[in-house]
């Protein structure tokens, strides 16, 4: 089979970096070019022998070649106008935007692996980190849930990107727990399109790196145990193997620099029927990078999970 050519325009940021590394040793697949701004002639370190340059990201200087897909790793806001110089190129090319920019737009694709249809078409969209994590929760329990939920998400201030601000401002960050974006928070907006209509979520940022911790409250049409639901669980996720469903409740240090998903902690209160439990993912890898080389894997035709190496 013909190897796949990738560009990554904007590979720079944590999570470029992570894409970078699982494509470079995906066994079906060839980095083939790299757009930066701020690296552009540059060197680029992914092993001994690769001799590609950081090519110019400017929009009036792209060069593009022959890719057969491209990744865009670049802050929100700013796709269209490459998903235009692309489309111009070649329209048959893949593109994969790993912003939050085409998340509502029904014309591309938007998939979490395990909880979605192959890709279909050629415009792909990635899911946001708190986002999957809360999907991998809501979706088994659609049909025995009412009202609305509840998410306590807690995540590492690798999410708020390199750029400094207040939400990775390491003194304010130190020996603290920062709120932020309590209503309407964009990922709550995804998931209510995406998958269950009725959620509240409230995001919050720590001092550690990365990894998300997911906290959901759930309200059950019905009384049941804790047997059931890890029954139902186990056997909604049996045919994946990135999703771990434990008794206990998960912690962040099983899930880092891996592309696990653990699942956990299930408690039910018998007076309300409400069900509470825990999700925990790593946000640069599951919630973003992992999920991108997923998504591309299926547009090529290829299984989910090949170059997926970061999962145990």
């Amino acid at each position: 089979m013909k190897i796949k050519k990738i560009g990554i325009l904007g590979a720079r940021g944590y999570v470029g970096n992570e894409v970078l590394n699982l494509l470079s040793q995906h066994p079906k697949v060839h980095i083939h070019s790299i757009f930066s701004r701020s690296k552009c002639g540059e060197k680029i370190e992914i092993n001994p022998t690769s001799s590609l340059i950081y090519k110019d990201l400017s929009i009036e200087n792209l060069e593009l070649e022959s890719e057969d897909a491209f990744i865009l790793a670049l802050p929100n806001g700013e796709a269209s106008k490459y998903v235009n110089a692309i489309h111009k190129h070649n329209p048959e090319a893949i593109i994969l935007d790993l912003s939050s920019d085409y998340r509502f737009d029904d014309t591309w694709s938007y998939r979490i692996p395990e909880l979605n249809n192959p890709i279909s078409g050629t415009k792909i969209s990635n899911p946001g980190c708190y986002a999957t994590a809360m999907q991998f929760m809501v979706t088994p329990l659609k049909d025995i849930i009412i009202d609305y939920v509840n998410f306590f998400g807690i995540s590492g201030h690798s999410g708020a990107g390199a750029t400094p601000n207040s939400r990775n401002d390491k003194q304010l960050l130190s020996d603290n727990v920062i709120a932020y974006s309590l209503v309407d928070h964009l990922h709550e907006r995804e998931v209510k399109k995406h998958c269950y209509e009725k959620i509240l979520f409230t995001p919050h940022v720590a001092e550690f790196f990365r990894g998300i911790l997911m906290t959901g409250n759930f309200f059950l049409t019905q009384s049941t145990s804790i047997s059931k639901i890890m029954q139902l669980f186990e056997t909604f996720y049996v045919n994946h193997k990135l999703i771990q469903i434990q008794t206990s409740a998960p912690n962040l240090q099983q899930v880092r620099d891996t592309s696990k998903v653990i699942i956990g902690g299930f408690e039910f209160d018998t007076k309300l029927n409400r069900l509470s439990f825990c999700c925990v993912i790593d946000n640069l890898l599951k919630g973003a990078a992992t999920q991108a080389i997923q998504n591309l894997n299926s547009a090529f035709g290829f299984e989910d999970n090949l170059g997926i190496i970061k999962s145990n």
